[in-house]
């Protein structure tokens, strides 16, 4: 009986520059199931390791701003603009009911209204 072949998921090798925000799970801490172990953190500068020629990444940790040096790539990734304002972008604005829509997007709307000086639609 002939085996099939098993697939792996290959992640594609991504670079990061200055200012992307990434989550950064620490492999061991994960494994290990001690606390911590994950956080999303702004690409502060990256730089090769002088030993293995692997380039690494210097992160601020965005839930306390502390600095943090020699991050390993494999176990970062990128957090998208495009996500993170996903709930806005798709936000039901015809509604008038703001509970309809995520805390976000009425947080955005109210800003922009009141940029406007226009109020939010009545109740009905």
């Amino acid at each position: 009986m002939a085996q099939q072949p098993q697939m792996q998921i290959v992640q594609p090798k991504a670079r990061y520059i200055k200012g992307d925000i990434v989550l950064f799970r620490n492999v061991e801490r994960f494994w290990l199931g001690l606390p911590g172990h994950t956080f999303v953190g702004r690409v502060e500068r990256s730089w090769r390791h002088v030993d293995t020629g692997k380039v690494l990444y210097d992160l601020t940790e965005l839930g306390s701003l502390s600095y943090r040096a020699g991050f390993d790539p494999d176990y970062m990734r990128p957090l998208p603009a495009t996500d993170a304002m996903h709930d806005i972008d798709t936000a039901p604005l015809s509604e008038t009911d703001t509970g309809a829509m995520t805390p976000a997007a009425v947080a955005w709307l109210r800003q922009h209204l009141a940029q406007d000086s226009s109020t939010l639609p009545a109740r009905r």
